[in-house]
């Protein structure tokens, strides 16, 4: 069996399937026309895990007390992170309580 790449390894069904003399655009075209379990056999899949991959960030302008800054500051250095990162993992975690709350 052959291997096609989509986001992960999957076994094609079909050999003849295999996109290798495809370029992007006519494999893109390809799958808007057709369903993948036509050609995919998903029971032997792997899962792909990506961990280098970085989320899509938004710059944002965010006004503090500059003393919230300061402390802010202060815990980062003694955490030896920088202290935007810290305060993304202080919001990525008061909204993972919420979350918590909601449901």
């Amino acid at each position: 069996m052959k291997y096609y790449t989509i986001l992960c390894l999957f076994t094609c069904i079909s050999p003849e399937n295999t996109f290798l003399s495809l370029n992007e655009d006519e494999e893109r075209e390809f799958w808007s026309k057709h369903e993948s379990t036509d050609y995919v056999d998903w029971s032997e899949s792997d899962v792909a895990v990506f961990p280098k991959l970085k989320p899509t960030t938004k710059t944002i302008s965010l006004r503090v007390p500059e003393y919230m800054l300061e402390e802010l500051r202060t815990i980062a250095n003694k955490r030896d992170v920088p202290y935007q990162s810290l305060i993304k993992i202080f919001l990525k975690e008061r909204i993972d309580e919420e979350l918590q709350t909601v449901d």
